[in-house]
């Protein structure tokens, strides 16, 4: 039993480095976007509109193809992703805007978020699709 509990306690820790590593990505790839693009509110839209795809597409793909790894999804999505999109700063950027442009930002960000979770899932359909066809096609 000690032994299973130090196999556990060990994969709990590779997870939460694995996490960690993606976190550093995500958060310093943001900042980049934040320094990159014109505007803050340019920069949160277009990182929670990629990260919406991103997350649609990890999502989708876990469902219908289920060939990336607990470890890449971790990696990816609680790590990258969600150190990259940030839902305080749409807040923030959203409440100092002038209302009519806070209006426009908010109805927009979702509708592109939205959007881009639908062309994620397309995508993932894509490509395991593609996977099955090719693993068919092999046998």
């Amino acid at each position: 039993r000690p032994k299973m509990r130090q196999t556990q306690l060990l994969e709990h820790v590779e997870t939460i480095l694995i996490i960690a590593v993606g976190g550093f990505a995500g958060s310093n790839l943001r900042y980049f976007a934040e320094l990159t693009l014109p505007s803050s509110l340019a920069a949160t839209m277009t990182v929670n509109v990629l990260g919406s795809m991103a997350l649609g597409f990890l999502f989708y793909e876990n469902i219908l193809g289920d060939t990336i790894s607990e470890s890449g999804r971790s990696l990816m999505a609680t790590g990258f992703i969600s150190s990259f999109t940030t839902y305080s700063t749409f807040i923030i950027d959203a409440i100092t805007a002038t209302p009519l442009v806070a209006i426009g930002y908010v109805i927009t960000s979702y509708a592109l978020g939205f959007t881009a979770v639908v062309v994620g899932r397309e995508s993932a359909h894509r490509v395991t699709t593609s996977n099955q066809l090719s693993l068919e096609a092999g046998e």
